[in-house]
C-alpha cells in the first residue's frame, strides 16, 4: 500500500508540474505572437492619411475608357511593368477582385513603355488600368507597390507600401476593424491588455489590505 500511495503521490506531482509547464508555454506563445504579429501596410505618406477625402482625379484607362478614381469603395494598387514585386501581388489582386465584390479595383501606372505587353502577359484585362503620372503624386506614392483603399464615402480608410500578400490583405482587415493599420490595432490591443492587468494588480491591492 505504501508503494501504491506513493506512486500516486508522485503521479500527482508530475500532473501538477506538467501543467504548469503548459502554461508556461502557453504564455511564452502569446508573448512570442505579439512580437512577431503580422505587420499590416507600411505608412510612408506625407499627403495623405486615413480619414482624409481621397483626390478625386478624371483619368482615362489605357483602354481609353473614362475613369474617375478617389471614389468610394475602389482599391488604387500603384504598379509598374518592371517591378518584381509587383508581379507577384497581382495573384492576389485576382483572388480580392472575386472575393470582395463590392470594391472596384484599379491598377494605376506611369511611363510610356511596356503596358500593354504587361496586361496580356499577366492577363489583366479584366481590371481597369490607368497610365497617369498625376494620380500617383496626388496620392503620394513614392514607392512600389502601394495601395490605397477608399471606404463607401470615399474617405481613406488605409493606405501604404505593400509587399507581400499579408500587406495587402491588412488593407482590408483595418478598413473592417475601423482602425488606420494593423499596427495601430495592435498597438491599441497591448494598451488594453496592459490596463487591464493595472486594474487586476490594482483591484487585487486593495483587497489585500486588511
Amino acid at each position: 500500500m505504501d508503494l501504491v500511495t506513493a506512486s500516486i503521490v508522485i503521479l500527482w506531482i508530475a500532473v501538477i508540474a506538467l501543467i504548469i509547464v503548459v502554461l508556461a508555454l502557453a504564455r511564452q506563445v502569446g508573448v512570442l505572437y505579439e512580437r512577431v504579429a503580422p505587420a499590416g501596410a507600411l505608412m510612408v505618406n506625407q499627403q495623405l492619411k486615413p480619414g482624409d477625402a481621397a483626390p478625386e482625379i478624371e483619368a482615362r484607362g489605357i483602354d481609353e475608357t473614362a475613369l474617375t478614381v478617389g471614389l468610394a469603395n475602389q482599391l488604387l494598387f500603384f504598379l509598374a511593368p518592371d517591378c518584381p514585386i509587383c508581379k507577384t501581388l497581382l495573384p492576389v489582386l485576382k483572388t480580392l477582385k472575386k472575393s470582395e465584390k463590392d470594391i472596384s479595383i484599379i491598377l494605376v501606372s506611369d511611363g510610356d513603355d511596356g503596358h500593354e505587353a504587361f496586361i496580356k502577359e499577366y492577363e489583366l484585362t479584366d481590371f481597369s488600368y490607368i497610365v497617369s503620372e498625376l494620380v500617383g503624386r496626388s496620392f503620394g506614392v513614392s514607392k512600389l507597390p502601394y495601395g490605397v483603399l477608399t471606404d463607401e464615402h470615399g474617405v481613406i480608410s488605409s493606405l501604404g507600401i505593400v509587399n507581400s500578400r499579408e500587406h495587402l490583405e491588412s488593407l482590408f482587415e483595418a478598413r473592417k476593424m475601423g482602425v488606420a493599420s494593423i499596427q495601430e490595432y495592435l498597438e491599441r490591443h497591448s494598451e488594453e491588455m496592459e490596463n487591464t492587468d493595472n486594474a487586476v494588480r490594482e483591484y487585487s491591492g486593495q483587497g489585500a489590505e486588511p
